[in-house]
């Protein structure tokens, strides 16, 4: 882990201020999975480049495609045949759950491994799924044990009762997939119904995924995915829990990337904390992206989110303390550390739940905000489910980023009211929204010059 300190800016106006944000890391690594394996050559326009997009083309590389880099517009020319390789995952949970089901339709093996945080997230669910399915997986557990992978218990318990399914694994593809129906428990995570669903229509008989477990998680992803196959002219049916996805071709086609908008939070969070303005252009009108729903969560704290249909923008105003909420995550836990940033420096307490789910992210989320803020002064206790946040007095500290880039930014939007904190490893933003310090400075020059005027 880095050890690199940034002293988050402590805002000494209202941030007032109009913000651009980069394409959505969602919308892009569907479009390039479904390019890749289209009938014909795609263009995707505005693709977010960063490191989760990098490592997504660098895996869809490494199995045969070609993938042309100009700017924000991405060329993709899929593979005659996809091959074996090595997939760097990083810490990517999309390139960990949608590359493995396009791995199945490659002739050859191919290897999956990422970085030794990434060799701890829940990766069984799409293993499973991949073997009913008729795929050779096979799990190195001792090069694993050597590189460190996972705790003493865990790997311990996998000597005990079979492989470590998890990274590294290799998958052996002969090109060709029976596909049919599948059953599966994705209640840690809704990218294992998509990434199986993504690559389904190359599979001869399609795929039908049911989800057997309890609630799940980030639907508003899921539905994504549906949206996106069908635009791709694929078929798709969904029923309570349960995706058909017809077997066909994918159409290779021009992809519009929208802004991110979980990466728009924090900036719209700036607003809401300092009782400023903050306008983020080129809102969509319509989206399933979980960061629409940040507005709803504004307006019950206090601060008002308007959208503008003449500029198609969003814009953001507070003009009094920000109140305490109690809701359900469950959709949109992606969103939680920019509501418990906010939370903590609510006038009353919040509760939010439903987000069990957000321990096994790209670290403990839960475990990690409670640690950080408590570190600050404040009082945040864990729930079954989610957190309770009790509003006090903060100071400055160290805010660890644990390798998790909503972390670092959470402490950004704390450090514009709390004067000192010290970020470790902001940079790793640059996972889903390279260049965040200087956005994150230009923002506040812009407050600065305003506030001059």
């Amino acid at each position: 882990m880095s050890d690199d300190l940034w002293p988050a800016p402590t805002a000494s106006a209202p941030v007032i201020s109009t913000v651009s944000i980069p394409g959505s890391k969602s919308i892009t690594n569907r479009a390039l999975i479904l390019a890749a394996l289209a009938d014909g050559p795609s263009t995707i326009t505005g693709a977010l480049i960063s490191r989760d997009t990098a490592l997504m083309m660098g895996a869809l590389r490494a199995l045969g495609t070609t993938i042309t880099e100009d700017g924000t517009t991405l060329h993709v020319v899929p593979a005659k045949e996809l091959t074996g390789g090595e997939v760097d995952c990083g810490l990517a949970g999309t390139v960990m759950r949608f590359v493995p089901p396009v791995a199945m339709l490659a002739n050859g093996t191919v290897e999956f491994d990422g970085d030794a945080a990434a060799r701890k997230r829940p990766m069984s669910t799409t293993l499973d799924s991949l073997e009913a399915l008729g795929a050779t997986v096979e799990y190195p557990t001792n090069e694993a044990t050597e590189k460190g992978a996972g705790t003493a218990e865990s790997l311990a318990a996998a000597d005990a009762s079979g492989p470590h399914k998890g990274l590294p694994f290799l998958v052996k593809g002969n090109g060709a997939v029976p596909g049919g129906e599948v059953r599966i428990d994705a209640s840690a995570s809704s990218q294992f119904v998509s990434g199986l669903l993504l690559a389904s229509p190359r599979f001869k008989q399609g795929v039908k995924v049911i989800h057997e477990g309890a609630s799940l998680p980030s639907q508003p992803h899921v539905e994504m995915t549906v949206e996106m196959l069908r635009a791709a002219g694929v078929k798709v049916d969904v029923e309570f829990n349960t995706w058909t996805v017809q077997p066909g071709p994918i159409a290779g086609r021009t992809w519009h990337v929208e802004p991110d908008l979980s990466n728009a939070t924090p900036f719209m969070a700036a607003a809401a904390a300092t009782q400023g303005n903050v306008r983020i252009t080129n809102w969509p009108q319509t989206t399933n992206q979980p960061g629409d729903q940040f507005r709803e969560i504004l307006r019950d704290m206090g601060a008002e989110a308007i959208y503008h249909a003449d500029s198609r923008s969003l814009e953001v105003t507070a003009n009094g303390a920000l109140q305490g909420i109690t809701w359900d995550m469950h959709d949109i836990g992606e969103l939680t550390p920019t509501v418990v940033a906010l939370a903590a420096l609510a006038e009353t307490p919040s509760h939010l739940y439903g987000i069990a789910h957000l321990r096994g992210h790209e670290t403990n989320r839960l475990a990690a905000l409670a640690d950080n803020i408590n570190a600050l002064g404040g009082n945040v206790r864990e729930t079954e489910d989610g957190l309770l946040i009790e509003p006090r007095p903060l100071h400055g500290e160290r805010w660890e980023s644990y390798e998790d880039h909503r972390m670092a930014t959470a402490g950004a939007i704390l450090g514009l009211a709390v004067p000192e904190i010290l970020v470790n490893d902001i940079e790793t933003t640059a996972k889903t929204l390279p260049g965040f310090r200087q956005r994150w400075a230009d923002m506040l020059n812009h407050t600065a010059e305003g506030a001059d005027a």
